[in-house]
C-alpha cells in the first residue's frame, strides 16, 4: 500500500507534477526512470512550482516529494550543470529565499543533490524506506549545491563529515534520531505525513508563520555566504583534475574508478 503516491504520480509524462490541496501546494518530481535526477526541464518545473508557492497568497505551505520508490538522485550528469534558474538557483530551489514553509516528503533514496534539495526545505518527513547520502566523493567530485555547509547545520558535525567524506548513505531511522527528519512514517506514507504537518502549519496565522520562518532562516544568511565561498574554492581545486574526469567517466561507463590523486 503506497498511500497517496499512485494518484499523485498518475501522469508519467509530467516531469514535475503540481497539485493544490487546500492551502498546500504539492510538488512531485516524476522522472522515476532516471531516479528523479534533475535536468533542465525538471529544474524549470520545480522553479515554476515554487514561484507559484511564493506568489500565490492563498497558498500557505508546500510539500516537495518524488515518487513512491525514490526522492531524487541529484544532478543528471548529462545536463552538464544546466539546471540553474533565476529565482531558485540550482534545481530551482537551492538558493531560493522563501517565506512560506516547504516540507520534503522522502521515499527511497535522497542522494547528492537529492539530499541537498531536502536540506533546502524547512522540514523533512521520511518513510522507513528513505536513505540520505552525499556520494559525490565516490566519483571524484564534491557536494556543490550547499551540502557542505547545510549538512553540518542540520546534522551533528561528525555525521555530516561521515556523509561528505565516505560517500555512504545513512538510514531514515538514523537521520530521524539525529534530528534531521521531523517525522518518520511507514513505507509509502511520507506524503501523507507531510500533509498532516502542513495542515498544522496552515492552521496558524499566515503572516505570523511567514515572519517566523524568515526570522529563523535569515540567521543563517551570513553563514551561507561564507559557505558558498568555501564550496566554490573547494570545487575549483578539484575541477578538471585527472580524478574529476576519471570519476565522471567511470560513473557514466559503469566501472570502478582508478584514482591517481592528480
Amino acid at each position: 500500500m503506497f498511500g497517496l503516491y499512485p494518484a499523485a504520480m498518475a501522469d508519467e509524462n509530467e516531469l514535475v507534477k503540481v497539485e493544490r490541496k487546500g492551502h498546500v501546494l504539492i510538488v512531485s518530481i516524476n522522472r522515476e526512470s532516471k531516479r528523479n535526477s534533475v535536468n533542465r526541464l525538471v529544474a524549470d518545473g520545480i522553479d515554476a512550482a515554487l514561484n507559484l508557492l511564493d506568489d500565490d497568497r492563498d497558498l500557505r505551505a508546500g510539500v516537495l516529494t518524488g515518487t513512491r520508490t525514490v526522492f531524487c538522485a541529484g544532478s543528471d550528469l548529462t545536463a552538464n550543470g544546466d539546471y540553474v534558474t533565476k529565482r531558485g538557483g540550482e534545481y530551482g530551489i537551492i538558493r531560493r529565499r522563501r517565506r512560506k514553509p516547504l516540507i520534503a516528503a522522502v521515499e527511497g533514496f535522497a542522494l547528492g543533490g537529492g539530499l541537498e534539495i531536502a536540506l533546502a526545505c524547512d522540514m523533512v518527513v521520511a518513510s522507513t524506506t528513505a536513505s540520505f547520502g552525499l556520494p559525490e566523493v565516490r566519483i571524484g567530485v564534491l557536494a556543490a549545491c550547499a551540502g557542505l555547509f547545510r549538512a553540518p547545520q542540520s546534522l551533528p558535525l561528525n555525521l555530516a563529515r561521515q556523509l561528505a567524506l565516505t560517500g555512504h548513505p545513512i538510514s531514515a531511522e538514523r537521520a530521524y534520531a539525529a534530528g534531521f527528519v521531523n517525522l518518520l512514517t511507514e513505507p509509502g506514507r511520507s506524503l501523507e505525513g507531510a500533509l498532516e504537518l502542513a495542515a498544522q502549519v496552515c492552521a496558524n496565522a499566515p503572516l505570523a508563520v511567514q515572519e517566523s520562518l524568515q526570522a529563523i532562516n535569515d540567521q543563517r544568511a551570513d553563514e551561507h555566504g561564507r559557505g558558498w565561498e568555501l564550496t566554490n574554492r573547494a570545487q575549483d581545486s578539484v575541477r578538471d583534475t585527472a580524478d574529476w574526469n576519471e570519476g565522471v567517466a567511470s560513473f557514466l561507463e559503469r566501472r570502478p574508478p582508478v584514482w591517481t590523486g592528480r
